[in-house]
């Protein structure tokens, strides 16, 4: 089972998501998120130097409308990335959880 490395502090209603400072792979998912919002979060956060996504195809053999056409995001910084860019990365993943859901974060190396 994956450990989760990141921490929700309460500020007003909204999640604030932080990571790992010694982690620098996650993977991400928001189960009912559509494909478009998935490539346009893909988009957001690639424009953080220094941070790499990849989306990750659905492998279920079910097909549902209500289930994402992506399993997962793979989110992955730099050893060195700094605490400006860092928050920047949750202030986005904060913005999307606002209007689609919390994410489920967990490290992955």
């Amino acid at each position: 089972m994956p450990t989760l490395l990141w921490s929700i502090l309460k500020i007003s209603d909204h999640p604030v998501y932080q990571f790992n400072l010694q982690t620098h792979n996650y993977r991400l998912t928001c189960s009912q998120l559509p494909l478009a919002v998935y490539r346009e979060i893909a988009a957001h956060l690639q424009q953080v130097k220094g941070v790499s996504v990849r989306l990750i195809t659905q492998t279920s053999q079910e097909f549902s409308y209500y289930t994402s056409q992506i399993e997962a995001m793979s989110l992955n910084f730099v050893p060195d990335l700094s605490e400006g860019d860092r928050q920047r990365v949750a202030q986005i993943l904060d913005y999307y959880a606002q209007n689609h859901g919390n994410w489920e974060i967990a490290a992955t190396g």
